[in-house]
C-alpha cells in the first residue's frame, strides 16, 4: 500500500498542516557552501589547471590537458547520426514547436516621438554569450538542452557554450543529438561547481559568459547562487511539483499517473491534488495502489508521495483555487470540463495544463511552452525561461531643444531638492534664457 496524506480544508489546523507540507529549505549548509567558495577560489585563481584537477577528481576520468575537455563539433553530429530515426524524429518535432513558441515570444523595439521633438524609446538586444549546464552520465536530460538552447538561439544569442559532466567518461548521445539540433556552438565535458565557476569567470580555455542557465543538483545551485552578479543566472530551483485541481469526473488512474510524472524525479518531489468530491479522491488513492508496483521507478516515487504528497478535499472548485494560488505550483493541471475559463482565476503558477487530455509531460517535453518553470512558491512573482531572459532593454532617450528646455526645468528642480547640484546645473545649462 503505497503511503499518502490525506487532508480536509474544513479541518482546524488545514492551512498550519499545508504550509509546513510545502515548506522546503533550498539554503545550502555551511559544508557546501564552504567547498563551492573553494572551488570559484581555485577557478578565479588557477583557471585550466584548477579545472583539470577538479574534473579529473570528481568525474572520475583522467583528462591530459584542458582541451581534451572540449568536445568537437563533428562528435555532436556522429551522435545525431548515431542516435535511432525515431529519436532524431522526436527531437526535430520537439525543437519545431519549442522553436515556434519561442518566435512569439521575442521582445520588440520600439519608439515615439513627442509633440516637441524629442524621442523616447526601448532598444533590444542579445546577450553575447550565454552558459548551459546540462546534467551528465545517466541522468541526462536531452529535453533540458532543447529549452534552455532554442530560446537562447532564438534571442539572437551568438554564442551558446555547453557544459556538462561525463562521470567516470560516460556520455549521453541523445544529449549531443540535442545540442547539435539546437545549434549548441562549443561543448565542455565540465561539471559540478568547477563548470559553473568556469563560465562566470573563464579560463585559458572558456570564455566568460553572460548568463549561467540550466539545472543542477545542490553544487551547482550554490554555485549560480556564489556567482549571480557576475553574471546573470535562470534561477535557482527547488525539486519538481505538480498540484492538481480535478472536478472528480477525470479517470482516477489518470490522475495518480500525473502526480507520479513528478514523483519520479526525486523524494524531494511533490503531488497534490485538490477535489471537492470526496469519492473520487478514495478512488485516486486506489488507483495509485494499483498502479505503483509495476513504475520502474516505485521506491523514490512512493517515497516523494509519502513525505511531501498530498490529497487535500476542497469545498467547492473556487476555494481549490483559492489554495492554488497560495500554493503557487510549478506545474498546476486543471482536469475539468471549463478549464479556459476557470485558469482566468489562477494567478500564481508557473505552466498551467487545461483539460482531461493535457498531461504534465507534454510540457515537458514537446508542447512548446518552456519547462524551466518556477518552484518553491517562486511562480508568486517569478515566470518561465523564455526568449525575454536571453535579451536586453536599453532604454533611448533624445531631447530636442524644445525638451531640453522643459525637460530640464523639472530636472533641475527635482535635482536641487536631492541636493545635488552638479545634475542641476547639467541640466540648466542646456535651458533657453
Amino acid at each position: 500500500m503505497a503511503e499518502i496524506g490525506m487532508l480536509d480544508t474544513e479541518a482546524a489546523d488545514f492551512r498550519e498542516r499545508l504550509d509546513a507540507l510545502l515548506a522546503w529549505d533550498s539554503v545550502s549548509d555551511t559544508a557546501v557552501n564552504d567547498t563551492v567558495n573553494h572551488i570559484i577560489a581555485r577557478i578565479r585563481s588557477e583557471g585550466d589547471a584548477a579545472l583539470l584537477e577538479f574534473t579529473n577528481r570528481f568525474d572520475g576520468w583522467q583528462a591530459a590537458t584542458a582541451a581534451d575537455l572540449e568536445i568537437p563539433q563533428d562528435r555532436l553530429e556522429l551522435a545525431w547520426n548515431a542516435v535511432p530515426a525515431e529519436q532524431q524524429q522526436a527531437l526535430e518535432h520537439a525543437a519545431a514547436r519549442i522553436r515556434s513558441y519561442a518566435e512569439r515570444q521575442k521582445i520588440g523595439a520600439w519608439e515615439y516621438a513627442e509633440a516637441d521633438g524629442s524621442l523616447l524609446g526601448q532598444q533590444v538586444t542579445p546577450l553575447d554569450r550565454v552558459g548551459l549546464y546540462v546534467p551528465g552520465g545517466k541522468a541526462a536530460y536531452p529535453s533540458s538542452v532543447l529549452m534552455n538552447a532554442i530560446p537562447a538561439k532564438v534571442a539572437g544569442v551568438a554564442e551558446l557554450i555547453m557544459v556538462v559532466p561525463t562521470p567516470g567518461g560516460e556520455v549521453n548521445e541523445l544529449v549531443f543529438a540535442a545540442a547539435y539540433v539546437s545549434g549548441v556552438n562549443r561543448v565542455f565535458a565540465i561539471g559540478g561547481a568547477q563548470a559553473v565557476a568556469a563560465l562566470a569567470y573563464g579560463t585559458e580555455i572558456i570564455p566568460p559568459v553572460d548568463k549561467v542557465v540550466g539545472p543542477g543538483n545542490i553544487y551547482v545551485a550554490t554555485a549560480k547562487r556564489a556567482v549571480f552578479g557576475q553574471v546573470g543566472i535562470d534561477m535557482v530551483a527547488g525539486p519538481s511539483e505538480i498540484l492538481i485541481i480535478c472536478d472528480g469526473r477525470t479517470d482516477p488512474r489518470w490522475v495518480a499517473m500525473d502526480l507520479f510524472s513528478q514523483a519520479e524525479h526525486d523524494e524531494d518531489a511533490q503531488s497534490i491534488l485538490l477535489c471537492p468530491d470526496a469519492g473520487f479522491i478514495e478512488r485516486v488513492a486506489a488507483a495509485i495502489d494499483e498502479l505503483l508496483p509495476g513504475m520502474e521507478r516505485r521506491d523514490i516515487i512512493a517515497a516523494a508521495l509519502k513525505d511531501r504528497g498530498i490529497l487535500i478535499r476542497v469545498a467547492d472548485l473556487d476555494e481549490a483555487a483559492e489554495i492554488a494560488n497560495h500554493i503557487a505550483p510549478e506545474h498546476l493541471e486543471l482536469s475539468m470540463d471549463d478549464p479556459r475559463e476557470y485558469a482566468r482565476k489562477i494567478r500564481h503558477a508557473g505552466a498551467i495544463f487545461m483539460g482531461r487530455y493535457t498531461s504534465e509531460p507534454l510540457g515537458d517535453y514537446c508542447a512548446g511552452p518552456n519547462h524551466v518553470l518556477p518552484t518553491s512558491r517562486t511562480a508568486r512573482f517569478s515566470s518561465p525561461l523564455g526568449v525575454y531572459d536571453f535579451q536586453k532593454r536599453t532604454s533611448l532617450i533624445m531631447a530636442s531643444g524644445d525638451g531640453a528646455d522643459t525637460l530640464g526645468r523639472t530636472a533641475s528642480i527635482l535635482a536641487r531638492g536631492e541636493g545635488l547640484t552638479a545634475h542641476a546645473r547639467s541640466a540648466e545649462y542646456r535651458l533657453k534664457l
